[in-house]
Order: structure tokens, then sequence, then C-alpha cells
């Protein structure tokens, strides 16, 4: 069973902006400083997305490169997998994240709309009632 892992899609903005950049070639490249330590273990598992303090999507992990000038890349597919929206609060670098904590996919013709907005669910989570 892969591990997974959360990051911020801070430079897109929204749901649609990311989807373009990660479908946008045979591969979405996202460079990071520092390797996870338990990257061995992810491949496979997947990266999932986090806008407006909720877990709104995921991309499959292909795989780690270490760069020459000592950075990261972690190879995604070309896919963007919408699942149901859960409350994230937000978080600098990335979060392990378990196959028992990760939020659902979407069924198939289940509209991204079909599910509560983002900040609807953080006050909710806030409540207890997510």
């Amino acid at each position: 069973m892969p591990l997974h892992m959360t990051k911020i899609a801070y430079r897109s903005g929204t749901l649609e902006n990311l989807r373009a950049w990660v479908e946008a070639g045979p591969e979405a490249l996202m460079t990071t400083r520092y390797c996870p330590k338990r990257h061995e273990e992810m491949v496979g598992g997947s990266l999932y997305w986090i806008l407006e303090h909720a877990i709104v999507a995921r991309s499959e992990i292909l795989g780690f490169e270490q760069r020459e000038d000592r950075r990261w890349t972690i190879r995604l597919a070309p896919k963007l997998i919408l699942v149901h929206p859960k409350a994230k609060r937000a978080h600098q670098g990335w979060r392990y994240l378990t196959d028992r904590m990760a939020p659902p996919d979407l069924a198939e013709g289940e509209q991204a709309g079909d599910a509560l907005p983002g900040k609807l669910i953080r006050k909710l989570a806030a409540l207890g009632l997510d």
C-alpha cells in the first residue's frame, strides 16, 4: 500500500488552473528543495492537492529525481483526479497521508460542484461536523 502526501496548490489559485498545469504535458513536474524521507514508499501513491483549505484533487506520483542543482523533481501523471473535498489546514512543504486518511475519489459522472465548497467544509470541520 503506497504512501501519499498533501501539498498546497498555492500558485494555481483555482482548480481549473491546477488541471491545466497537471494535464499540459506527458508528465507534470514539480520541483522541491528537499526529497521526502519516505519517497520510496510514495511511488504509485498520490499527491493530494489542497485549495482553499480543502483537499480537492490528486495526481499519481510516478517518481522522484534529483536535479543537478541538488533540488528534487517529483514526477506526476498528467491526470488530475477529483476527490470528495476534505478540510485540511494550510501547511508548508508536504505532509504524509495514509490510505485510511485520504478522501475518496468522486464517482464517475459526479461533479466537483456536487461536493461542498472548500470554505464551507473548513467551517463544518471547525464545528466538528465534517
